[in-house]
């Protein structure tokens, strides 16, 4: 049964102390990495509660973070679990196939809900503008997550744009580096809504009006991320997920409509061709993404309500926040894709490289090969072009559990049939593994079977990697299927060399992937295995086959496919926190939470 859903930031916070999800931090914290190194030890402890800091250094403002890091808090959010409403949204698809009036009215309550996705506008004056006030960021207690951040960064606000005559309004999520008291810059990603605005308006000559609300209601917080195809308008789409329409109002300086009840509201313009180092910045894939050129936030005023609060996330080495907002992306999401796609199952991207390093599709082949054709087709579809790794495997097999996963590549995959490489692609703007950005490659394994199983493979069971390369500190196999080798820091630029030389050993044969890994990753650890192995590696330079050869024009591969994922020299540098942050964040725990038990 659903239960009633926040209608703003404060409200959603009452809900969160209410069943104890949220504490509140009385001592005064420092935004520059404090906050990052408390939010970092509650994520490793399994997420902790939602935190509201009551007094930042330098700021009149409290801030709340770690909103989302538990599937109770996402439970509150949406008035129910993100599973239910997707599957809601699979019974409407597969009932309503073909239409029917009688099959309509079976299904009233889900039409009511998708009549909500649109806006209403606010009476009177808007909570969002009850202070109206010349911009000074330095006022608020915006956030260094990691020292080697270029400067401080809003991390979680609202970004509304318009194309041309108000027409295909977008609601995106992008960061903005502080440059001064009244400047940011614009973090457009490739394949970004906002981006794609102001493609228009710069081709045009024309100043882009955007507005930046800082702190809403759950359900628009989440809408921003959620990857919803191109042209549709996330603020009417979380009237669907809210069960009402979302409340808007005129801003002050702009003709575009924002948030009635937002914290904070900064408007202002992105002019055309002007461009600044944005960055460092350390994101989500758990490195440093480097600085380059994008365009630049001019703001000319900031509204507010009298008494605000600031919204702050922190992103980095998973496990993060990031990691339950994206599960409930999925969730919410994926049956849609199943409209266009009806022989798939169900379909996972892996929060532990980012999202946008590897896709399962679980599928019913209905004919040879369909695999590869689905495979091909997801990576058509808005921001999963970007996928730098797509998998496909058959219906008995669940995309979310990566040792089933590998079960089904040890049983039907041959490189010879089942393996496609496509060089010279779009990839995700953070992904820094090919050294170009938003350009790389992308490889394709389908698992799936139809073609028949792979023969099973008959080398030797013993393993003795020690004796056979010095340079391995460690290994560790899963599934009989993918070997994954750690290597001494003092041989990590020798990671091809040990890979190949591994692949030519008959002990090796028997499986079907081999990784090697830096000496940051452990090897027993699921999630630390995952990020090392996704996030270090592109396609077209670090993946080799025990055998190759090219007949005609067409390559052919046998053998163990080998994945070099070592730390590469020019590569960012990953996340440590400050030693002297950390020490001080020793002291200090205890007064963090003074008054109540420590999560």
């Amino acid at each position: 049964m659903s239960r009633p859903i926040p209608e703003d930031l404060p409200s959603f916070l009452r809900a969160l102390e209410a069943a104890g999800e949220l504490r509140r931090v009385p001592v005064e914290v420092d935004p520059e990495l404090e906050i990052t190194e408390i939010i970092l030890r509650l994520l490793r402890q399994g997420g902790g509660p939602a935190l509201l800091f009551e007094r930042v250094q330098g700021s009149p403002y409290p801030l709340a973070i770690n909103l989302f890091s538990s599937p109770r808090r996402l439970e509150i959010a949406f008035g129910r679990p993100p599973g239910e409403i997707g599957a809601e949204i699979l019974r409407f698809l597969e009932a309503v196939r073909p239409p029917s009036l009688k099959a309509l009215f079976r299904q009233r309550r889900f039409l009511w809900r998708a009549a909500q996705m649109r806006v209403r506008r606010a009476n009177g004056s808007p909570p969002s503008q009850e202070v109206v006030e010349e911009p000074d960021l330095g006022r608020l207690p915006i956030l260094k997550c990691w020292p080697g951040d270029g400067g401080r960064f809003i991390t979680f606000p609202l970004i509304i744009t318009t194309g041309r005559g108000g027409r295909e309004r977008n609601l995106g999520l992008y960061r903005m580096h502080v440059y001064s008291a009244r400047e940011t810059g614009m973090h457009w990603q490739i394949q970004k809504g906002g981006g794609f605005h102001y493609h228009e308006a710069e081709k045009e000559g024309r100043p882009l009006e955007v507005a930046a609300a800082i702190g809403a209601d759950p359900v628009l917080l989440f809408s921003a991320m959620a990857p919803l195809p191109e042209g549709v308008d996330e603020i009417a789409f979380s009237g669907f997920l809210r069960g009402r329409p979302a409340r808007l109002a005129r801003a002050r300086t702009l003709s575009l409509d924002v948030p009635a009840g937002a914290e904070f509201v900064l408007e202002g313009v992105v002019p055309p061709r002007e461009r600044r180092m944005e960055g460092p910045f350390g994101d989500h894939y758990g490195h440093y993404s480097g600085a380059a050129e994008f365009p630049v936030f001019k703001i000319q005023k900031i509204t507010r309500k009298r008494r605000p609060i600031f919204l702050a996330a922190v992103v980095g080495k998973p496990p993060q926040e990031d990691m339950y907002l994206g599960n409930a992306a999925q969730e919410i999401l994926a049956p849609i894709l199943r409209v266009f796609h009806p022989e798939i199952r169900d379909l996972w991207s892996y929060y532990e490289g980012g999202f946008h390093t590897l896709l399962v599709a679980s599928m019913e082949s209905r004919y040879q090969k369909e695999g590869m054709k689905t495979a091909l087709g997801l990576l058509g579809e808005g921001q999963l072009s970007l996928t730098k790794w797509v998998l496909v495997v058959g219906p008995q097999t669940s995309p979310r559990d990566f040792r089933q996963v590998l079960r089904a590549i040890r049983q039907n995959f041959l490189p010879e049939r089942d393996f496609l490489l496509l060089p010279g692609t779009a990839m995700d703007t953070l992904d820094f593994s090919s050294f170009r950005m938003n350009l790389g490659s992308k490889m394709v394994i389908d698992a799936t079977g139809s073609l028949g199983p792979a023969p099973p493979d008959t080398g030797p069971a013993e393993l003795d990697l020690g004796e056979a390369e010095p340079g391995i500190d460690a290994w560790h196999a899963l599934e009989d299927t993918l070997l994954a080798v750690r290597l001494r820091r003092e041989h990590n630029t020798r990671g091809r060399a040990i890979l190949e030389s591994l692949l030519r050993r008959p002990h090796v044969g028997r499986f079907k992937m081999v990784a090697a890994v830096s000496d940051d990753v452990d090897l027993e650890d699921p999630t630390s295995l995952l990020w090392g192995l996704l996030t270090r590696f592109e396609p077209a330079r670090d993946v080799i086959f025990a055998q190759a050869e090219l007949r005609g024009i067409m390559p052919v591969y046998r053998g163990p496919l080998g994945i070099d994922a070592t730390f590469k020299s020019g590569y960012p540098e990953p996340l440590v926190m400050d030693p002297e942050v950390v020490k001080m964040v020793d002291r200090r725990w205890g007064e963090y939470f003074q008054g109540g038990r420590e999560p």
